[in-house]
């Protein structure tokens, strides 16, 4: 990889920056998010310029850019903007962070699964087919996100508080998590000053309750694992591919039951070429800049 490259992984929670000279890392630096999906625009553009001022760019002169939420032409062309203020007249290709996550597996083709804060799949084939599936937001899905998980996690507390049974240990982690006394307090919580950052914040408490044995959360992995590799599914069989499948995400790469779920139901459908990234997705740059398919 020639030159100077600068590559951002633009997450709902933070974003993180990487420049490559000659090949090496020069720089790296990570701030909050930039995504104007998950913050206001004034935020992402603080975040962006406090990013740009850690990392020494001098003559860089591409950025690849992956982001959640790049959806249509005019999501990307808004992110290209908030990152050309800090680097005027480079080459910026902005794709959605799905792609990051397929690079940085070292696969040119296959399908990659994002589990964080919200969820996605994409995937490519060997002729440049491209899918996406999922990825709608935590209003119209995000299924197996870690906003799904404290979003069910609610639920479950107040369908129990409806039928008046005790605050099981599911419930009483969560209040405590929230600092909460009482169930019903879970409903002007949620819809009051919290932002879905807050609640995919409070999924390990589901993942601590499935280990204790608690049935709801161990159904609310087994849940989020069959959604998610349903994505997985029906990406693969658009693009006429076995694999392989990459998950990977804030939940995806770090949590091994939802891994597990995961893997499960995909051997299932008959796909068992899975694998877990273990690396940051910003990783990914490299690749994609020698010439992986882009958007």
């Amino acid at each position: 990889m020639a030159g100077v490259v600068v590559g951002l992984d633009v997450g709902g929670s933070k974003t993180r920056g990487m420049v490559w000279r000659g090949g090496a890392v020069a720089a790296d630096a990570t701030v909050g998010s930039a995504n104007v999906q998950n913050v206001s625009a004034a935020t992402a553009q603080a975040n962006m310029a406090e990013l740009f001022a850690a990392l020494d760019v001098h003559g860089a002169a591409t950025v690849f850019a992956g982001a959640g939420g790049i959806d249509t032409d005019a999501d990307a062309a808004a992110l290209r903007n908030l990152i050309a203020a800090q680097v005027p007249g480079a080459a910026i290709t902005v794709v959605h962070d799905t792609r990051l996550l397929l690079a940085a597996a070292g696969a040119s083709t296959g399908v990659a699964v994002i589990a964080g804060t919200g969820s996605a799949a994409w995937g490519v084939n060997a002729a440049g087919g491209q899918v996406r599936a999922g990825g709608w937001g935590y209003l119209l899905g995000d299924e197996g996100s870690g906003y799904w998980f404290g979003r069910e996690a609610v639920r479950h507390s107040l369908h129990r508080m409806d039928r008046d049974l005790p605050a099981d240990g599911l419930t009483t982690a969560l209040l405590a998590r929230c600092g909460l006394s009482q169930p019903r307090e879970l409903i002007a919580h949620f819809h009051q000053g919290t932002t879905r950052r807050y609640w995919a914040a409070t999924s390990p408490v589901v993942f601590d309750a499935a280990a204790a044995g608690h049935a709801r959360a161990l159904e609310l992995i087994d849940l989020a694992g069959r959604d998610l590799a349903g994505m997985a599914v029906q990406v693969a069989r658009q693009l006429g591919l076995a694999g392989p499948i990459v998950l990977g995400g804030g939940l995806g790469s770090n949590q091994p039951p939802l891994q597990d779920a995961f893997r499960r139901h995909l051997a299932a459908a008959g796909l068992t070429d899975v694998r877990v990234l273990d690396k940051d997705p910003i990783l990914g740059v490299p690749l994609l800049v020698a010439g992986a398919p882009r958007r």
